[in-house]
């Protein structure tokens, strides 16, 4: 049986009591608490160090303590307080949990002997780092800001490029104890309702304690990521990025203490592509963007297909009979594949860990002591330490870090296939990887549309930058209510 929801007090001495067991005022160090006194009456605040601008909290109490000098009505003391918290937001709550969570939120609530509600003024000043541009989404030209943990700060980067009345901002909490805030951001009449209303029943039906890792717990729980590896929302730090999604009609969604929008629905293609194509003219952004097809499949398909021709030499036309180490080493080329690609994930996750000082330092021991050594030992073929840095160089080139390992795995499993069955676990591997794209779907969306189901105007987009001027309509997968650009 559900407890009945706490109410605020008339006596301020009660409400003082249920605060100070909601909150833990005698316990956490960092809720702010004082009480002044009003023409006799006394009126509670109540914030949190460190949230809250503290400045402005001392500018409130100020003009509450001038009340004593220029009035003299007690009886109208609530309404006199009420007109002296001059602020851009003002809410009143009567429930003391809903009071509760403002404070924990970063606002100030005031409490007034003898009122049966408490007032809440809008004083957060989150810590936090100013926009810059994102690591893993730069561009050589285009603007240098991004997303920063701030939900408040991300919701304005992206107005000021939506300058859209019908630009819509939805906000929720989810987490039964982090009650974290969550934003739903659409353009009302191009989004598709159904879509929103999906994404919205979603995030509704979440129950949890809270969103410990933000915007990834969030993802978890909105789609079903446990059946594939494959990424099927789109992150991104970059606001010009979100919003050329939003003109197309998809749902993003905001998670506070997250510098990520999650974009939704997506499909692989979207995970392929980058702003730089866009920052570029038309001939040289589809260079760009076929040079990173290349790199991908070149990372998915170019160590299983070498591996082929090395232990099915056969199979090589008389010009490439170079193809091939001339001798296998010490160890069997499949295990030489496996260990090689292992070891660059090793330096990969040891190059996340190391502090940026001794980055540099890691390379060289790479490089030098690792690579040269294990070859000289025999541990590795020079052709194999060749492949898969291209193989390596090919998942950078990915866009998406979500995509490319996944990528990854499945490169994997292809050399394990082909290592053990020859062409027909090439062929095998390379069939499964198709199917399990075609079974899997993202928010109900196909997830290799365009080219399967089929649509010719939207593949030639995929493959080819199309200049703005030309791209008249938006992409049908979204299905949007108004499906014209221009």
């Amino acid at each position: 049986m559900e407890q009945e929801e706490q109410k605020i007090q008339r006596s301020i001495t009660d409400n003082r009591k249920i605060f100070e067991e909601k909150l833990g005022l005698d316990v956490s160090f960092d809720i702010g608490y004082r009480t002044i006194i009003v023409l006799g009456r006394e009126v509670d605040f109540y914030y949190v160090n460190g949230l809250a601008n503290t400045d402005y909290v001392t500018e409130i109490l100020k003009k509450i303590i001038e009340i004593n000098d220029f009035e003299e009505n007690e009886n109208k003391v609530p309404e006199i307080v009420k007109n002296r918290l001059a602020n851009h937001q003002f809410e009143e709550y009567r429930k003391v949990d809903d009071a509760a969570t403002e404070i924990m939120s970063g606002l100030l609530v005031v409490v007034v002997d003898g009122l049966e509600k408490a007032y809440c003024v809008d004083v957060r000043n989150y810590p936090g780092r100013g926009p810059e541009e994102p690591d893993t989404e730069r561009v050589v030209r285009g603007s240098r800001d991004g997303f920063t943990e701030n939900i408040i700060e991300n919701a304005g980067l992206t107005r000021r490029r939506v300058r859209d009345e019908n630009l819509r901002l939805e906000i929720m909490q989810v987490g039964r104890r982090s009650k974290t805030d969550v934003s739903i951001m659409y353009i009302d009449d191009i989004a598709d309702p159904g879509l929103i209303d999906t994404v919205r029943n979603q995030i509704d039906d979440i129950v949890v304690d809270g969103l410990a890792m933000s915007d990834k717990t969030l993802e978890e729980f909105v789609l079903d990521q446990a059946k594939t590896p494959f990424p099927l929302v789109r992150y991104t730090e970059r606001p010009d990025v979100a919003s050329a999604h939003l003109f197309e009609g998809h749902v993003l969604v905001m998670v506070d203490t997250s510098p990520s929008v999650m974009i939704t629905p997506t499909t692989m293609f979207h995970h392929v592509q980058h702003a730089e194509e866009f920052r570029q003219v038309p001939f040289v952004g589809t260079f760009v963007r076929w040079i990173r097809f290349l790199g991908i499949f070149a990372s998915l398909f170019l160590l299983p297909l070498w591996l082929l021709f090395v232990l099915e030499p056969d199979r090589l036309p008389e010009n490439l009979a170079y193809i091939g180490p001339s001798d296998e080493g010490n160890v069997p080329i499949v295990v030489q594949a496996l260990m090689a690609d292992i070891g660059l994930e090793f330096l990969r996750i040891a190059a996340i860990h190391t502090p940026t000082a001794v980055s540099t330092a890691l390379g060289l021991i790479a490089a030098v002591l690792i690579g040269e050594i294990a070859i000289e030992v025999g541990l590795f073929t020079p052709e194999i330490i060749l492949y898969v840095a291209i193989a390596a160089v090919g998942s950078y080139a990915t866009p998406s870090y979500e995509l490319s390992v996944a990528n990854k795995i499945a490169r994997m499993l292809l050399v394990i296939l082909t290592a053990s069955f020859g062409v027909l676990g090439l062929v095998l591997g390379f069939t499964l990887y198709i199917l399990i794209l075609v079974r899997t779907y993202s928010l109900n969306t196909p997830y290799l549309w365009p080219l399967i189901p089929f649509n010719a105007k939207a593949m030639y987009s995929i493959l080819f930058r199309i200049s703005v001027p030309i791209e008249k309509r938006r992409p049908s997968i979204v299905h949007p209510q108004d499906d014209k650009r221009r």
